[in-house]
């Protein structure tokens, strides 16, 4: 698991974060996990793959329109990028 320290975090900010994690009844390390968590997944963000997967249903494609895509899709397997 990776480790962050923040280090300059004005006595304000500390005094809030810790009132914060008090008032949810956890540490102040798990309060910035959950803060950082928040802002880095927020719960509404759009997901490209759902959406995609909700474009389908919404155009109510037959199995044989479908079955078009997998045609046409490139299958090639993925090769990792070379930078030499």
């Amino acid at each position: 698991m990776a480790m962050l320290t923040v280090r300059n975090l004005s006595e304000e900010v500390h005094r809030a974060l810790r009132v914060r994690a008090a008032q949810h009844g956890q540490s102040m390390e798990a309060e910035v996990r959950d803060i950082l968590e928040s802002v880095i997944r927020p719960a509404g963000r759009l997901k490209l793959g759902s959406l995609l997967a909700d474009m389908g249903r919404q155009a109510k494609l037959s199995d044989e329109e479908f079955a078009v895509f997998e045609q046409v899709r490139d299958k090639t397997p993925i090769r990792p990028v070379n930078f030499e």
